[in-house]
C-alpha cells in the first residue's frame, strides 16, 4: 500500500466527541493567486486545466489534539497504516477522517519518540510548512504536540504513490504522456516552494509523489519538514542519496535537484536504477536499455532523449553542475501533451465519485513451482546458483555473437584465454581472480558474452559487492533481453540491496520468461 490508500474504510466513531481543533496562532500570509487552491466560482475550469483543486478549500493550519487524531485513525490502528514500509518505517503515516460539519480525509504522520524533543521547535517547523498552499502539493493542514507525541496532518491523496503505479502496478503501467505530466507538476511544486523560500525537500523519491482523487500528481508536504531536529533526512538506499549528503550530512537546494533526477530515472525506466548505473548507460548511449519495456515503444524518442539528458544534468556529482528548478520547469513545460485528457484517464483510475467496476487484480507473485534456479535465487543461495551456472556453461550464449576473422588474431586469442582463466577461477571459487579475468575479457569488447556478465555478477555477490552485481546483471539483460538468468541475477542483487519489492518483481519476471522458454522448447 502506498503512502495514501486507494479507498477509505468505514470509520468507527469514537465514544466521545473529539475536542475542537484550535487554529494555529499564526495565519498563513496571502499568496500569489496563480498558486492558491481557492476555487474560481465564477466558472468551472476548462477541460485543459489541471484538476488538482479540491471542492473543499484547504483550511488554515490548525493545532489538533491527540485525542482528535486518535479518533480519526481508529486509535492509530495498524490497518490504517499507509506508509510504504509499514511498521518498519521510523515515521508512520496513517489514513483517517476528521469528523464534524465538513468531514475530511486526512493523512497523519506520527514521528518516532524523541525525534523532536522541543515542542516549540516542532511547532515552528510545522507552521513554516503550513503557510504553503499550492495545487501541486498535498498540503499540510495541521500538527499536534502532546507530551512526547509529534504528528503532522495533511490532505489525504486517494490514488496511491508514484512508486505503486510505476513499480507495483496491477492493471496498467503509466503511459508516457502521464509520466511527463508527473515530472512537470512536481517541478512546479518544487519551484513554488523555492519561491516561498522553502527550497529544501528531504528525501524526494517516488514514494513522496502522490495522486489525488482526480489522478493529478502532488508532492507530499511531509518532505518539506525534516524527519527529526538533527536533520537525518535520507531513509532511502544510499545508492540514491546525493553525494554531498554522504560527505557532510547536509541537504541543500542542489541536493533536491539530484533527488529529482532519480525520480526522472524512475519515470524513464519504470524501476529503481542506482544513478551511477544509469549514468553509465547514458554515457554509453544505451538509452534504449534504460527505457521502460512496458511502454512497448509508445513514446517520443525526442522527448525521451530530452528527459534522459535532463536526468543526467540533475545527477551530476558536483552540485554546481546541476540545473536550477526554474530551468527544469522551462524544459518540462513544452513537453506536455494530451493536456485535454484528465489525469485519471491516463493513470487508469476511476473517475472521481465513480466506484470501480471491478476488483483490482491480485499483486503478481513468483510462478510456482519455481525452477531450481528460481528457488536458489528466492532464498539467495549463492552456492547453489554457482553450481547451476557452472553446469550451464555457455550454452545460452549461442547466437548472441557472430565471430569474424578477428578470432584468429592474437588479440582474440588473448581475450579467449582471459575468459578461460576466468572460468577456471570461477569453478575453483576464486571469485576475486575470476572478476579480474572476466573484466579483462569484457574490456576488450570484441566479443560480448551474457554468461560472462552473469558469472561476474555472482562473483561480485560472493565478494559482497551487490551494486556491481546488479550492474553486470543489467548488462547481461542488455545483451540478451529475454534471458531468465539475467533477471534472476538482478533479483538476487536487489535483495542484497534491501529492495525486496523490486526483487520479487524481478524474480516473477524471470520465472515467467523461463516458463515461456520451456513451453517454446516443448513445442505445440
Amino acid at each position: 500500500m502506498g503512502c495514501c490508500g486507494s479507498s477509505l474504510r468505514s470509520w468507527v466513531h469514537a465514544e466521545k466527541p473529539p475536542a475542537p481543533r484550535r487554529p494555529a496562532p499564526s495565519s498563513p500570509p496571502p499568496h500569489r493567486p496563480s498558486f492558491t487552491l481557492k476555487a474560481q466560482k465564477a466558472a468551472p475550469p476548462p477541460p485543459t486545466a489541471a484538476r488538482g483543486e479540491e471542492e473543499q478549500e484547504v483550511p488554515a493550519l490548525a493545532e489538533f489534539s491527540l485525542a482528535e487524531l486518535r479518533a480519526a485513525t481508529d486509535g492509530f490502528a495498524a490497518g490504517n497504516i499507509v506508509s510504504e514500509s509499514g511498521e518498519k518505517a521510523p515515521n508512520l503515516v496513517y489514513r483517517g477522517r476528521l469528523r464534524g460539519a465538513a468531514p475530511r480525509a486526512i493523512a497523519v504522520k506520527k514521528f518516532a519518540k524523541h525525534a523532536w524533543p522541543d515542542p516549540k521547535q516542532f511547532a515552528e517547523e510545522a507552521k513554516g510548512v503550513g503557510k504553503l498552499r499550492h495545487r501541486r502539493l498535498a498540503n499540510l493542514i495541521g500538527y499536534c504536540c502532546d507530551g512526547d507525541e509529534r504528528l503532522l496532518v495533511a490532505e489525504f491523496m486517494s490514488n496511491d504513490t508514484l512508486a505503486k503505479h510505476l513499480f507495483h502496478w496491477e492493471n496498467q503501467t503509466i503511459e508516457w504522456a502521464m509520466r511527463l505530466r508527473v515530472a512537470y507538476y512536481i517541478a512546479e511544486a518544487l519551484g513554488y516552494c523555492s519561491n516561498e523560500e522553502r527550497s529544501l525537500y528531504h528525501d524526494l523519491n517516488a514514494y513522496r509523489v502522490l495522486f489525488d482523487e482526480n489522478g493529478d500528481p502532488r508532492l507530499s508536504c511531509f518532505g518539506l519538514m525534516k524527519n527529526s531536529r538533527d536533520g537525518k533526512s535520507y531513509s532511502t538506499n544510499l545508492a540514491y542519496t546525493p553525494p554531498e549528503y554522504l560527505r557532510n550530512g547536509r541537504v541543500t537546494a542542489e541536493s533536491v535537484i539530484f533527488s529529482f533526477g532519480t525520480v526522472l530515472l524512475d519515470l524513464l525506466s519504470g524501476k529503481r536504477i542506482p544513478p551511477s548505473h544509469a549514468l553509465d548507460m547514458i554515457r554509453s548511449r544505451n538509452i534504449q536499455a534504460l527505457m521502460d519495456s512496458h511502454l512497448e515503444g509508445n513514446y517520443s524518442t525526442e522527448e525521451a532523449t530530452t528527459l534522459v539528458n535532463l536526468a543526467s544534468q540533475c545527477l551530476q556529482y558536483e552540485p554546481r553542475d546541476r540545473p536550477d528548478i526554474k530551468k527544469l520547469v522551462s524544459i518540462l513545460e513544452p513537453l506536455q501533451t494530451k493536456s485535454e485528457v484528465p489525469s485519471y484517464v491516463m493513470l487508469g483510475v476511476p473517475k472521481p465519485d465513480e466506484p470501480s467496476k471491478a476488483p483490482p487484480s491480485p499483486t503478481p507473485q513468483p510462478q510456482h513451482p519455481l525452477s531450481p534456479m528460481g528457488e536458489a535465487c528466492s532464498r539467495m543461495d549463492l552456492t547453489a546458483i554457482h553450481q547451476i551456472l557452472v553446469s550451464m556453461h555457455y550454452r545460452d550464449d549461442e547466437g548472441s555473437n557472430e565471430l569474424s576473422f578477428q578470432e584468429w588474431t592474437q588479440q582474440m586469442r588473448d581475450m579467449l584465454d582471459a575468459r578461460k582463466q576466468g572460468d577456471f577461477a570461477f569453478r575453483d571459487k576464486d571469485f576475486k581472480a575470476a572478476i579480474d579475468c572476466y573484466t579483462q575479457f569484457v574490456d576488450v569488447g570484441t566479443m560480448v558474452s551474457p554468461t560472462v556478465y552473469a558469472r561476474r555478477s555472482l562473483c561480485h555477490l560472493m565478494c559482497d559487492q551487490p551494486d556491481a552485481a546488479l550492474r553486470d546483471a543489467m548488462q547481461a539483460q542488455c545483451v540478451y533481453p529475454d534471458w531468465p538468468t539475467a533477471f534472476y541475477m538482478q533479483a538476487v542483487a536487489l535483495s542484497k540491496l534491501d529492495m525486496q519489492s523490486d526483487a520479487t518483481d524481478m524474480l516473477n519476471e524471470a520465472s515467467q520468461l523461463e516458463e515461456k522458454r520451456q513451453k517454446s522448447a516443448r513445442g505445440p
